[in-house]
């Protein structure tokens, strides 16, 4: 069975996307999660969870940031909480944390997301061993190398289908370092819309924004697999991410409807190539003016990756 997951900017949207066929909502708060279209109340997260379990649908918490020991500290009052109010899934990325839930019994299911890292099943199912029951693909392994794992894979993994791509992390405050040199004071978050362009190159256009994890700059072109649907599913990469951070409001919310129409079309054998150029040409109209769309690294040569 497919499973969409979806990102949630709100309670709001959270019910759109229920209603529209969504099977999982990904939400989670700032400190804990990384690069969220918003960070969610303890209030709002409780909500969501009964919203969605009324629904008949599953709710995964983003606890995937690389603590530090200031927020290390405040790990396991967080995931006391989150045994509380029972979402399906939690999504991890710090073997810290993996600790924390063995050592204080935690009966969250957690999903690995180790970002870059998680190139290989050996890497996946190392961590399947060690009681994940899912894992996040990295956003750069190529459909060549992704066919020659599935054959291994212990545990689904996610891929993303559509959204951002971050292409790189640092704990470093560069932004607020740049602003300190140029004596400048500015805004550093998301929705202050900074970008990055190469030299020479106007066109390019790689979002950049900071917050308590770091400085996070994305890929000059979001993800649309909506061509390509097909492969991943005839070869078991069956769990879809729709990702939102740079694709806000009912916008999102119709393109999650086209990926649920894809998916049921799949299931039913009633999949094709012209369907599915139609599907794109919608995503093409929905998708966020002055952002691009291809399909990363899905059809590169792994030969060509250094």
């Amino acid at each position: 069975m497919i499973e969409i997951i979806a990102t949630a900017e709100s309670v709001e949207q959270a019910k759109q996307l229920l209603a529209a066929g969504v099977d999982t909502l990904y939400i989670g708060e700032e400190t804990f999660g990384l690069r969220l279209p918003a960070s969610f109340s303890r209030e709002e997260q409780q909500q969501i969870i009964t919203l969605a379990h009324e629904a008949d649908k599953e709710v995964i918490v983003a606890v995937n940031g690389i603590m530090h020991p200031d927020k290390m500290k405040l790990v396991p009052e967080y995931l006391e909480f989150l045994s509380e109010i029972e979402p399906d899934r939690i999504v991890v990325g710090d073997p810290g944390i993996i600790y924390l839930l063995q050592q204080k019994k935690t009966a969250i299911p957690f999903i690995y997301d180790g970002e870059t890292m998680v190139t290989s099943s050996r890497q996946i199912n190392f961590w399947a061993k060690r009681g994940a029951v899912g894992a996040v693909l990295a956003r750069e392994v190529p459909f060549e190398e992704m066919t020659a794992m599935a054959e291994n894979l212990a545990v689904p993994v996610e891929v993303l289908v559509y959204g951002a791509t971050c292409i790189h992390q640092s704990k470093r405050p560069l932004l607020q370092n740049y602003y300190n040199y140029t004596q400048s004071d500015e805004q550093k978050d998301k929705e202050r819309g900074l970008f990055l362009s190469e030299p020479k190159k106007e066109d390019t256009h790689y979002s950049i924004y900071e917050d308590s994890h770091g400085t996070h700059i994305f890929a000059d072109n979001d993800i649309s697999m909506m061509n390509e649907l097909h492969h991943l599913y005839e070869h078991g990469y069956q769990t879809w991410k729709l990702d939102g951070i740079y694709a806000p409001g009912t916008n999102f919310v119709e393109v999650a409807k086209l990926f649920v129409e894809a998916k049921s079309a799949l299931e039913s054998g009633g999949w094709s190539e012209a369907s599915a150029a139609d599907l794109q040409e919608k995503i093409n109209q929905l998708h966020p003016a002055g952002r691009g769309l291809d399909t990363g690294f899905f059809h590169l040569d792994p030969a060509k990756i250094r």
